[in-house]
């Protein structure tokens, strides 16, 4: 009898909570993880740095878990594929995993639920990616927050050491000879580099992030959302030392959990805007300029080195990522769900309810975003942030290229355009 701890979102073995629920189950433990084909299926780049990423965990738990006499047991399918098979090597007498909150995730986990049901199987599950989750943060009358400054004052009420209380790590795996992990080739991708940033930050970083922060040519930002997004950091052991270190960066862990609460309350935002009228704006959409986004060759060049960066690397700094897409959704009128789409299969990062909150936030669209007449000026952009052009200088090397379009002609436009749509509304 052994009980599987499915990894998904939490690829780590100390302070993940189904893990430490499972060790305490009383049976043998075996990790197991799914490179799901419901998912790997839609990417179209086959050499994603995402998977590389993924990789190189799996590979690294599976080297701890060697170390103990027991193994990762990673299989490339469905997740219906997966827990039959597993089903039938196993005498499995309970499933572990942690909660996720994305549309598809929450059909898969539903699915699965009813088929171990069948088998008799008992699917727990826990929060662990968040602080707090779904209705935990909530209005006096019940209801979810849409605006994030009075949902971050009551998260920041409720926050007690309880809430960041580490799961501790405990024993009792299941004990067998290790079990290959499939290979990038197996499943039809190539290996990339894997030059990913350290999950180990400085405290002088941390403590001096609301200086720093918004500087894309300082190495101001923590670079831990990689991290975050997958699990392989704790994001209690980060709040914790947020909160000892910088409320400014507590306050972006907060977004996460804001966005994450968004999400789980109105999945409809991951096609229709927020702010329903938004979805009555007459988009220009226009194939070739969109193109020319997405290759950064607008002629702005704070816009074209972020988007440079995004191809070569799978990042962005956060203040770039507003300046690329405030000038797509106001100075380009293209609707942002191009822009977040592009953004979806470029990002190391890729998280859905934070690029989902972002790209609304920029065009105005969505809850507590920058309202429709804010329209970022990229070359005040560029004297505020990066006003020795050291990040540009990185990236573009033609300063003087002709703008896709003039910065007051586009604002005008732009003004014109929402204002209509809102008008209508």
């Amino acid at each position: 009898m052994v009980a599987l701890c499915w990894l998904r979102r939490d690829l780590r073995l100390s302070d993940q909570a189904a893990l430490y629920h499972a060790l305490r189950s009383g049976m043998p433990v075996i990790p197991v993880f799914i490179f799901d084909t419901n998912i790997l299926n839609d990417l179209e780049d086959r050499a994603d740095k995402r998977l590389q990423f993924i990789h190189d965990v799996l590979t690294q738990l599976q080297q701890q878990l060697v170390k103990k006499g027991s193994t990762l047991d990673v299989f490339y399918g469905t997740p219906e594929q997966a827990f039959a098979h597993w089903t039938k090597r196993y005498k499995v007498k309970a499933v572990f995993t942690n909660h996720d909150y994305e549309p598809y995730a929450r059909e898969r986990d539903a699915a699965v639920s009813v088929q171990l049901k069948a088998l008799g199987i008992p699917f727990h599950t826990y929060k662990d990616q968040v602080i707090f989750e779904k209705d935990e943060v909530v209005k006096d009358n019940g209801e979810p927050y849409t605006v994030f400054t009075p949902y971050s004052k009551k998260w920041k009420l409720k926050l007690n050491d309880f809430y960041l209380k580490p799961y501790p790590a405990g024993e009792g795996f299941y004990q067998q000879p290790p079990l290959p992990v499939p290979a990038l080739s197996d499943m039809g991708f190539e290996a990339t580099d894997n030059n990913f940033p350290d999950k180990d930050i400085e405290e002088a970083l941390l403590r001096h992030y609301d200086k720093t922060r918004d500087f894309p040519a300082v190495d101001g930002t923590s670079r831990l959302s990689v991290h975050l997004r997958f699990g392989t950091i704790s994001i209690r052991a980060l709040a914790q030392r947020a909160r000892q270190l910088n409320e400014v960066f507590l306050n972006e862990l907060i977004w996460r959990d804001f966005y994450q609460m968004i999400l789980w309350h109105f999945p409809q935002v991951v096609h229709q805007s927020f702010k329903k009228e938004y979805d009555g704006i007459m988009w220009r959409n226009n194939e070739k300029e969109f193109q020319r986004w997405c290759e950064g060759q607008t002629g702005y060049p704070i816009v074209d080195a972020g988007m440079r960066e995004l191809n070569a690397t799978g990042y962005m700094h956060n203040r770039v990522r507003m300046i690329v897409a405030s000038f797509l959704t106001k100075h380009l009128l293209i609707d942002w769900r191009w822009g977040e789409a592009y953004f979806a299969k470029k990002l190391l990062d890729y998280d859905l309810a934070a690029n989902n909150g972002g790209w609304q936030w920029a065009a105005g669209s969505g809850c507590d975003a920058a309202p429709y007449f804010r329209v970022f000026n990229p070359t005040l952009q560029t004297q505020k942030f990066d006003k020795d052009l050291l990040y540009i200088g990185k990236w573009v090397t033609e300063i003087d290229s002709p703008p896709i379009v003039e910065h007051d002609v586009a604002r005008k436009r732009a003004l014109e355009v929402y204002g209509k749509a809102l008008k209508k509304s």
